[in-house]
């Protein structure tokens, strides 16, 4: 009988060169399997069984430690397909056991969450060559709690990236995804967080899938009737995903962008095949400290 060979934790960020994707080139590495969000608009859900039983990787720590041995320099993105910090973190404490390990390696890390719980690991982070993307969609409280039902309210979230910015953590903000109706206008929120000192704001469109299209058109019925057409008669098709006209991508993204100018922040698209938009590295990797870990 021959031993299965576990699948590598740390893997290649993007490994099949999206055309889609501008991102500098990273690896990419999720402790746990699953989130506990549950976003309606959730893309991973359409090719991981069971996303909601969020359970962490088997043999996480003793899998990590022999592989980020050999890591030499990289960046280190976590994480892709699930949040690094989901609620059972604050006893499990997975994530930053992993953090550890990997603070004693030689590499980057960039957190990408939702999650207020990230600033529990601030004393590590600052030490770091590190940064955190947290994802806030929307300022308005009602619409979260529809398109985001268990996740942080976006005041915690705001207050979250104050809390990482005073600690020494450089942040930036994913407003993404954007649905036309919905929290496509997030002027207000760009001041907010121009305010609090942000520099960064990366932005998407969303991407439809039957299964996140279907749980849409459960919560805002009315809303994403008049999507229909935007998407499944003008939009385009690029590999699974159904994505609005990129005439019309182009114009709800530069708007935003504009705002971000204004504030005096740099602007990036994700996945959108805008890369002319981009004033700075699309995922806010830039901000990125140089630190001796």
């Amino acid at each position: 009988m021959v031993d299965e060979v576990p699948m590598p934790l740390i893997s290649s960020f993007d490994p099949w060169r999206s055309g889609l994707c501008t991102c500098p080139s990273k690896l990419t590495f999720n402790p746990y399997t699953g989130c506990d969000h549950q976003c309606l608009y959730c893309y991973a859900t359409s090719y991981i069984p069971n996303f909601k039983q969020i359970h962490p990787k088997k043999d996480c720590l003793t899998l990590l430690q022999r592989e980020a041995i050999k890591l030499n320099g990289e960046t280190i993105s976590m994480c892709n397909s699930s949040d690094p910090y989901p609620k059972m973190e604050t006893s499990e404490g997975l994530t930053r056991r992993c953090l550890k390990i990997l603070a004693g390696c030689n590499c980057k890390i960039q957190i990408i969450t939702k999650s207020n719980i990230v600033t529990r690991d601030d004393d590590l982070l600052c030490r770091l060559p590190a940064t955190v993307a947290l994802t806030i969609t929307t300022d308005n409280e009602f619409i979260a709690k529809i398109l985001e039902p268990n996740a942080p309210t976006p005041n915690q979230r705001i207050r979250t990236a104050q809390d990482l910015q005073k600690a020494g953590i450089p942040v930036s903000i994913r407003i993404d995804p954007l649905l036309p109706y919905i929290n496509d206008q997030p002027q207000k929120l760009i001041k907010t967080l121009a305010d609090i000192g942000i520099k960064h704001i990366t932005c998407s469109t969303y991407k439809a899938k039957p299964d996140s299209w279907g749980r849409l058109c459960q919560a805002l019925p009315k809303e994403m009737e008049q999507l229909k057409n935007l998407y499944f008669v003008e939009g385009e098709k690029v590999g699974g995903s159904t994505l609005l006209p990129i005439a019309y991508r182009y114009k709800l993204l530069k708007g935003i962008r504009d705002t971000a100018l204004v504030q005096g922040m740099q602007f990036g698209v994700c996945r959108e095949a805008l890369h002319g938009l981009n004033t700075a590295v699309c995922d806010g990797s830039w901000l990125m400290p140089i630190r001796s870990n």
